[in-house]
Order: structure tokens, then C-alpha cells, then sequence
């Protein structure tokens, strides 16, 4: 097992006008699972073909452990990659498949074969070994391709959306066997989603790319109760955040006719700012018993059972201004109601629209 580090590794693809990946700084410990997440193009999993040795490092470098892998081949470099179509070969078994690598590695084979019938156990195939890949299920695929990583016993597991073929109830089985798994084995991985829901749910720690540059790293919960800034904030949380731009007031941040409570300390850290970004999680939201907090029309009611969906225009805002408040009731108002949303000021999340950074 090894830490791995990327220092100001930069990828930039012949023609491109920017990079993809534009001087990643992370570091990752040993036995780690670190998670890279974002948005389509965003250079996550640049990042990991870099680590992987598949894509060249036009500048910075990469290190596993304490040995510089730059310029290392793959087959160098002690890693193993699943991919996101399972890259079985159709004539093999399970067990050729899990053990083909071992085999062109010149491993013994009485080595070879323990060490699949091992991983096999592990990852509950052992009735499969003899099965072809068109036997098996999509789910029953996937575990055998990590199998066949677990095999090579490196000292870094990388895994590029391994879950994206599968279906949603499939899906959250497997990222719960794939973390417990990590846990089991204690070897560091870099998982690449797009799922901030696999982020949340699967990572240590979660590192936030967006154009090529990391935005934040940090534990899941600190992610989500404090974004670093306007675009961490709106990716995370089903539903996303409510972001609303309101006017500074002595008194507060306006928004239509509600008057947002605002520190004036916080105020003051934006001296030349005459809007401010107010950010409040939909499951912050409470209905008022008085008229205290923000008045909104319901437009429409999403009902969950065990709670529902608001959605509205606070009253004074024009444009498309929608608020969503998660409401824990089994009779939630009805469209075309009007209710008070109250928020504790300690929810209440303050960016800057000049840099998109958090202020509060």
C-alpha cells in the first residue's frame, strides 16, 4: 500500500485551449479512499488515466509512495484499474479472467489459482469461476473485474465509474460491497464518479473538480455543511441547494420582500458588494406558526410520504427564482397556499457574486 501525491499535475490535450486537469495539488493517504467527483469534462477521470500511466502529464508530477511515476509506463506503475464496461474477455472463464494478468506476470500456477479462488470468495463468485462473462449478470461482471484487480494485490486500486452501467436498485448494493470492501483490504483507491450520491456515500474523503480544477477536498459532511464556494454548494444535496442572489441592506440581504438575517460581520467581508448569493439547504426550512421568515406561494407539492417538496417564488421576486423547502408532515400545504418559511440564521450559507466564494 502507498500515499499518492499530485503536484501541480497539469494534462493539456494538442489543440486544446486549456487544460483538462490544470495543476492538481492532492494528496492521498495510505489506505485512503478518495473519491473525484464532478460534472461531465470536468477532468476527473484525466486525472486517474494520469495516475494510471494512460495519459501523459504535460507538466507537474505524480508520485506513489515516495517514487516519482512521471514518466513510468503502466505496467510499471503497481496499480490495478477497473474500468466502466468491465473489459472481460468473452472466450474466458471467471477464473481466467480474474487470474489472466497473474498468468502474463509469469505467476506460478498453483500461486495463481489461490489467489483467484481467494478473490472469488471474497467477492462471493466462488459458484462462477467455470461461467463465461455472458452468464453472468451485470452486477456479477462488475465483481468479477474488480476481482481480477484484487488478484494483482497493488498498491493502488483505481476505479473509473464502475457503477454506470449498472441499474439504480444494483447500483447502491454494489457501491455498499465495494466500500466495504476497500475497508476489508485497507488498499488505497481513487474512485472517479459523476454521482455525488456515490461521493457522498462511498468516499473519506471527496475531492471536487470542475473545468480541470479541484475546487475542494474534504470529508463528505464537511463538504456539504460547508462549500467552499457557489459551485460545490449547488452540487452536492438532492435536492440542490437554494441559491438565491439578494441585495445588501444595513439590516440584512433582501430578498423581494424578505429580509435574509445576515451578521453584519459577514457583510462587511464583501465591502464592495451590493448583491450577495444566500444559500439554504431545502430540508432547513421549516414552516412558521406567525408571519416571521419568508412568505411563499406554493406552485407545486411533491409528496414523499414521510415528507414533501414546496416549491415556490418567494413573494416580492420576479424571475426564475425558485425555492424548494423539504417539510417533514404528513399534510403538507396545497398548491396555491401561502405559507412562512422560517431558517435558523445558523443555515444560512453567504457567497460572494463577485468571486463565488463563501463568505459566512
Amino acid at each position: 500500500m502507498a500515499t499518492v501525491t499530485f503536484r501541480d499535475a497539469t494534462r493539456v490535450y494538442p489543440g486544446a485551449d486549456h487544460p483538462a486537469v490544470d495543476a492538481l495539488n492532492l494528496e492521498i493517504e495510505d489506505g485512503e479512499f478518495m473519491v473525484l467527483v464532478g460534472p461531465s469534462g470536468c477532468g476527473k477521470s484525466t486525472s486517474l488515466r494520469m495516475l494510471a500511466g494512460l495519459e501523459e502529464v504535460t507538466s507537474g508530477s505524480i508520485l506513489i509512495g515516495d517514487e516519482d511515476v512521471t514518466e513510468m509506463p503502466p505496467k510499471e506503475r503497481d496499480v490495478a484499474m477497473v474500468f466502466q464496461n468491465y473489459a472481460l474477455y468473452p472466450h474466458m472463464s471467471v477464473g481466467e479472467n480474474m487470474g489472466f494478468a497473474l498468468k502474463m506476470q509469469n505467476v506460478p500456477k498453483a500461486e495463481r489459482e489461490a489467489r483467484v479462488r481467494e478473490a472469488a470468495e471474497l467477492l462471493g463468485l466462488e459458484d462462477f469461476i467455470d461461467r463465461k462473462p455472458k452468464q453472468l449478470s451485470g452486477g456479477q461482471r462488475q465483481r468479477v473485474a474488480m476481482g481480477r484487480a484484487i488478484v494483482r494485490q497493488p498498491e493502488v486500486f483505481l476505479m473509473d465509474e464502475p457503477l454506470s452501467n449498472l441499474d439504480a436498485k444494483l447500483r447502491v448494493a454494489t457501491r455498499t460491497q465495494i466500500a466495504a470492501l476497500q475497508t476489508r483490504l485497507g488498499v488505497t483507491t481513487v474512485y472517479v464518479t459523476h454521482d455525488q450520491v456515490e461521493a457522498m456515500t462511498m468516499g473519506d474523503r471527496v475531492a471536487v473538480l470542475r473545468e480541470g480544477v479541484l475546487q475542494q477536498v474534504d470529508s463528505p459532511l464537511a463538504l456539504y455543511d460547508t462549500p467552499r464556494n457557489i459551485f460545490v454548494a449547488g452540487f452536492f444535496g438532492s435536492p440542490s441547494m437554494n441559491l438565491l442572489r439578494g441585495t445588501v441592506a444595513e439590516d440584512g440581504v433582501h430578498i423581494g420582500r424578505w429580509t435574509v438575517p445576515v451578521a453584519r460581520t459577514v457583510l462587511d467581508r464583501a465591502p464592495n458588494e451590493s448583491t450577495l448569493t444566500i444559500g439554504i439547504r431545502p430540508e432547513a426550512f421549516g414552516i412558521a406558526s406567525g408571519d416571521e421568515g419568508m412568505n411563499m406561494e406554493i406552485a407545486l407539492v411533491e409528496e414523499l410520504g414521510s415528507d414533501a417538496y414546496l416549491h415556490g417564488r418567494p413573494a416580492g421576486v420576479t424571475g426564475d427564482d425558485i425555492v424548494v423547502a423539504r417539510v417533514t408532515t404528513r399534510r403538507p400545504p396545497r398548491i396555491g397556499e401561502k405559507v412562512h418559511l422560517q431558517v435558523d440564521p445558523a443555515d444560512i450559507h453567504v457567497f460572494s457574486d463577485a468571486t463565488g466564494e463563501r463568505i459566512s
